[in-house]
């Protein structure tokens, strides 16, 4: 046997090379999937608008359905008249109102005086009503008083036509430029119905039956 050729290299029998040809796609399926594309944008931006309105919607309701501040009640160009629970009413401005308290200017309050001259806060056959500017008390106050909402029983806003508005613009008739508080004689003096103003010296008779909060 010839073994001159063991060992050696020989060559091995070619093959073919497999190439894989890709597979390119039909014109129909590109363009079934740009339709899809298509559809599936469009179909985002209704969502997306949809959800808008119904945020949107939401707010509306949300706004038109809250209930209204006391604030949008005040009539600013009327008088307004504050009832506390002590039975004391203050007439004047409302500048200011929320749930904690309401801060009222140009105040003006009820004093009822007997004939016997003393000062009293219950109405009788015997006595006179009078309607006091606040300001010249012992104590001289602002104009201005801030009342805590718990002690509010109601407040209204006053007509024109009114006793009280009448008294208050007469007031302002009489006195352009303000009261003053020197030399006067005291409500209790010379009783009034609530046609006409008194203003007060300054003497505790013409405080007010109630306390400011």
């Amino acid at each position: 046997m010839d073994f001159s050729t063991r060992g050696s290299n020989s060559p091995l029998p070619q093959q073919n090379p497999v190439t894989h040809n890709p597979v390119q796609p039909s014109k129909h399926d590109k363009s079934s999937t740009s339709k899809q594309l298509g559809l599936l944008k469009w179909a985002t931006l209704g969502l997306g608008g949809v959800i808008v309105l119904l945020i949107v919607a939401v707010i509306l309701v949300l706004i038109f359905s809250a209930p209204k501040s006391q604030a949008n009640y005040v009539y600013n160009n009327k008088l307004q008249a504050v009832f506390l629970n002590t039975g004391q009413v203050y007439f004047g401005n409302i500048k200011n109102i929320n749930a904690q308290y309401l801060v009222l200017t140009n105040i003006f309050y009820l004093q009822t005086n007997n004939k016997s001259g003393s000062s009293s806060t219950n109405t009788s056959s015997n006595s006179n009503v009078s309607l006091v500017k606040l300001g010249c008390e012992l104590h001289a106050p602002y104009d201005q008083m801030v009342i805590n909402m718990q002690q509010v029983t109601f407040w209204e806003n006053l007509q024109d036509k009114g006793q009280v508005a009448k008294a208050v613009a007469q007031y302002y008739k009489e006195y352009p430029h303000g009261q003053t508080c020197t030399n006067q004689s005291t409500s209790s003096s010379t009783p009034s119905s609530t046609n006409a103003v008194q203003q007060p010296a300054n003497t505790s008779k013409a405080t007010p039956a109630a306390s400011k909060p």
